[in-house]
């Protein structure tokens, strides 16, 4: 059983993260789920999202599917990130990425994140993560 509310989690991203652009639209036990809206600022040439913008969704859906479970721990922080993006984006849709935990230890986790673009079930990109958690966690 996680930890953080929902509502917890979303208080903690407004304060901390005021400048992000994500939403959490589903926290459960198996996953969660951040929305990304994409706006101009978001795509590159060619009319796509860029990498940055699929790469930061990956990352905070990681951080927010572990501090569901250890706390809201401002210093748990990204150690590794890597992304295979599978197939173009679409332009005008936000982008979902549905994070799992594989692994959760005491000084690391490990997460994986599927992005989708909204109304769309193929995968776009595919990104796994490592954290490193503070001790005393």
């Amino acid at each position: 059983m996680s930890i953080v509310s929902k509502m917890e989690m979303e208080e903690f991203f407004s304060k901390e993260f005021p400048q992000a652009s994500f939403v959490i639209e589903s926290f459960d036990e198996g996953s969660v789920t951040i929305r990304r809206k994409v706006d101009a600022g978001d795509l590159r040439p060619g009319g796509t999202v860029s990498g940055p913008t699929m790469m930061s969704l990956a990352d905070c859906a990681i951080y927010a599917a572990i501090l569901r479970e250890i706390g809201l721990v401002a210093l748990a922080v990204t150690t590794s990130l890597n992304i295979n993006f599978l197939r173009k984006p679409v332009a005008d849709k936000d982008i979902l990425g549905v994070c799992k935990l594989l692994k959760l230890g005491k000084t690391l986790a490990i997460g994986e994140v599927t992005i989708y673009s909204e109304g769309d079930d193929r995968p776009i990109a595919h990104s796994v993560g490592t954290y490193s958690i503070p001790p005393n966690k």
